[in-house]
């Protein structure tokens, strides 16, 4: 990633057609985290405060209802057994009354007088709808006398439960269970009286047979249709005496008592009594007079709240129960009505809190966007306004270089004269000055790097093999303290770069990553394939070669990361550093048609990116040079023009040129040595067979000259006047050098090395001999 740096209220965009400075918007500030949370917060909110509400309101809905149809069964309770009581206390007040009118009688006494007797009971329980029977039974259990039929039927209840329970005395009994009726066929239960002789001896029993159904009407009729309620009469042993409405059937099997008259054909029947192990049964065990019970309910089928109370002294209770499902059926239609009223409009802001969780991050994309857009092109303008002052720069250092290459050149050719010409005892002192001179060669090689007027000599090297051969190089520059990591993809691509320059670049990042770790640590090296695209926020698109050199150093603060490739910027002691370390970088990846870049943090370590594009071709292998040709005569010299304006600069040259066995004629500009070609093409034109005719074999200009025309349009005249006339420009710019390379002639970087040049000069008067040669045998 390419480091962006923040945004200031500094920053400035490029400049317009009519400013160099126009204000860049800053980056509004946008806190889209705390906004997404707050939009989060809001949806909890409004998604758990409702449903607490509607929990607790639900709650509480729950609790109302079950506390109200608990006093609503209360309250029915009572009315039910209060109704109870009045028709207990009305039974035993005419089985007191027919005790008393037969008390002086004994069984057969009662026979005697049946017809009385029968009339009498049919006055006494013939006018109440509850009875069924008025009957009289005898010492032996045998019916004396009853209010339905005279004579009565030869009925015997000896071995009934009820007879027996009275005659030993037991309460329980004095209330019986639910019986058919041996003489109607009609279901009723009995209330009983023990009759005593004058010894007080059990003398027999008066019987008032009670109707069920008789309850459950009154029942009905206090229930109403449709309630939730069930009424009861339970005797106190748990046996059902009557139950409105009518209990479900269940299972045969799971009756607790079966009834007198036997079971349906089905196989399942109406329970007749309470379930034992109920809440319900238990507080009929422990003999509760009232109470409130929460159960599950055989006869309603499910669970229900029963309100019980005894009826007055008598071994009978009453129940009724309300049964859950009906309260819970209520509960839940408002709960629906609770929860449309409140959820309706809960979804709606659920959904436009939802809807707004989307905006925004549709936002935080588009302002991200905005963000990548508005760094990528903060970038390129921070990038072009750094070429703007390298440019200017650039000018300003290349009207001095010019003049700094010529005074390098005047010492460089006078110190190769006094070396050739012999200096005892100097050798010292020629040592020094040359020593100064590559040391003022290779600043202005920086200078003009920075500048971008350093002539570049591309050629193609595998990353993936020229990295590992520059180990050394690099362990030199780091030093003892510093450990180097070299790590590299097996197939990274080509690239196309000066490689001095290059290597100056990885010495001037390797001595900065030492000065940044005085105590030692490790540097890093990654190579390996890139590929950006258009509209991936990276400024340039196409294939790189990605190098990134690490250190584990200090690292940069902010302040200094912004100004890192700022041409003479440098936070170094005085003595240790110039500024040109890494704007040198700069300038070698931008040159290469690439882009450099920094991250750093204090105490965070630098690392520094070198994004270089693709060679388009692998590098050529390399050729063995070819052995020279032995000449059987040795090169002679040459005729030199040299043109230079720079009187100094021209002795010089002129004194090494004749030094080597050359002639020199020298001219200040290019007018000047065209008209002296001119001149010896005109004279030797005029004098063809004379071999002494003045002609000139060699060129040597500089390119930097003044007058109307420099060196490459003279070299571009001289081809058009004579095409195999060789020549030698001479420059230091690196746009002079480029265009002189289209141009069919020879170039030298200034200041030039005198070898190399000497080189060159021997290599035309080869291809002089050469050419001579083949003239004469064409000749001949």
């Amino acid at each position: 990633m390419i480091p962006k740096r923040p945004a200031r209220p500094d920053d400035r965009l490029l400049p317009s057609p009519r400013t160099d400075e126009a204000p860049f918007p800053a980056a509004p500030s946008h806190d889209f985290t705390v906004r997404r949370r707050t939009l989060i917060a809001l949806l909890l909110a409004a998604i758990v405060l409702p449903c607490v509400y509607v929990a607790t309101m639900a709650w509480s809905d729950l609790r109302t209802r079950e506390a109200d149809a608990t006093d609503v069964t209360l309250r029915t309770v009572r009315v039910a057994e209060e109704h109870a009581l009045k028709v207990f206390d009305m039974n035993d007040a005419l089985d007191a009354r027919i005790v008393d009118g037969v008390e002086d009688l004994d069984d057969d006494g009662i026979r005697a007088n049946e017809a009385q007797i029968h009339e009498k009971l049919d006055a006494i329980g013939g006018g109440y709808p509850q009875v069924a029977a008025v009957s009289i039974f005898g010492r032996n259990g045998a019916l004396l006398a009853s209010s339905r039929y005279s004579p009565p039927p030869p009925v015997s209840i000896a071995t009934r439960d009820d007879f027996v329970g009275i005659r030993s005395g037991r309460m329980l009994d004095h209330v019986s269970r639910l019986m058919m009726s041996q003489v109607s066929g009609e279901t009723v239960f009995n209330t009983g009286v023990a009759r005593h002789d004058a010894a007080g001896q059990f003398a027999g029993l008066v019987s008032v047979a009670l109707r069920p159904r008789y309850f459950n009407k009154f029942y009905n009729e206090l229930l109403g249709d449709g309630s939730p309620m069930a009424l009861g009469l339970v005797r106190s042993d748990g046996s059902i005496l009557a139950f409105e409405p009518p209990p479900r059937a269940v299972s045969s099997a799971s009756a607790a008592h079966p009834a007198a008259s036997g079971t349906p054909a089905s196989g399942a029947r109406a329970p007749d009594a309470i379930t034992p192990g109920t809440p319900f049964a238990a507080a009929l065990e422990l003999g509760k007079d009232s109470g409130v019970v929460r159960m599950h309910s055989r006869l309603l089928g499910g669970n229900a709240i029963v309100a019980f109370r005894r009826v007055g002294a008598y071994p009978v209770y009453v129940t009724c129960a309300y049964r859950a499902s009906a309260i819970w059926a209520g509960w839940y239609r408002h709960l629906s009505v609770l929860l449309i009223s409140m959820f309706t409009p809960s979804i709606a802001l659920w959904c436009v809190i939802w809807l707004s969780l989307r905006r925004l991050a549709a936002e935080e994309e588009a302002w991200e966007r905005w963000q990548a857009e508005a760094s990528m092109r903060r970038s390129i303008e921070s990038a072009y306004r750094q070429s703007r002052k390298m440019e200017a720069l650039g000018n300003l250092v290349g009207s001095v270089a010019h003049d700094f290459n010529n005074l390098l050149m005047i010492v460089s050719a006078n110190v190769q004269i006094a070396r050739r010409r012999g200096a005892p005892g100097l050798e010292r002192e020629l040592s020094a000055v040359e020593r100064a001179l590559k040391s003022g060669q290779s600043l202005t090689r920086q200078l003009l790097g920075v500048a971008r007027k350093q002539p570049l000599r591309n050629e193609t090297i595998q990353v993936g093999r020229w990295l590992p051969a520059c180990r050394e190089l690099l362990r030199a520059s780091l030093g003892a303290k510093v450990s180097l990591v070299v790590d590299l993809d097996t197939d990274v691509w080509p690239v196309q770069v000066d490689v001095a320059e290059f290597e100056l670049a990885l010495i001037n990042l390797a001595v900065n990553a030492r000065d940044a770790m005085p105590n030692g640590g490790r540097f890093t090296v990654h190579a390996h394939n890139m590929a950006f695209r258009p509209g991936e926020g990276f400024p340039l698109d196409g294939d790189f070669v990605h190098v990134s050199l690490e250190d584990t150093g200090v690292g940069m603060s902010p302040d200094v990361l912004a100004r890192a490739f700022e041409p003479l910027y440098t936070t170094k002691p005085k003595g240790m550093g110039t500024g040109l370390g890494l704007p040198q970088v700069f300038a070698f990846c931008e040159r290469s048609g690439g882009l450099a870049a920094i991250d750093s943090a204090i105490g965070a370590g630098t690392s520094v990116h070198l994004y270089l594009p693709r060679a388009a071709t692998a590098p050529a292998p390399r050729r063995e040079s070819a052995p020279r040709e032995d000449s059987a005569n040795p090169p002679q010299g040459l005729h030199v023009l040299l043109v230079e304006d720079n009187d100094e600069v021209a002795a010089g040259t002129e004194a090494l040129l004749q030094m080597m066995g050359h002639h020199v004629t020298c001219a200040s500009d290019a007018a000047s040595a065209l008209a002296l070609v001119d001149a010896a093409r005109s004279a030797s034109a005029d004098r063809l067979d004379d071999h002494d005719a003045p002609h000139f074999d060699l060129v040597l200009s500089d390119i930097h000259m003044p007058g109307k025309m420099n060196g490459i349009d003279l070299a571009e005249a001289l081809q058009q006047r004579d095409p195999a006339l060789p020549v030698i420009l001479v420059t230091g710019y690196a746009e002079e050098l480029e265009r002189a390379r289209h141009v069919d002639v020879r170039v030298l970087s200034k200041p030039f090395d005198i070898a190399l040049l000497e080189k060159m000069l021997e290599t035309i008067q080869r291809e002089r001999q050469a050419r001579a040669r083949r003239e004469r045998d064409a000749t001949l």
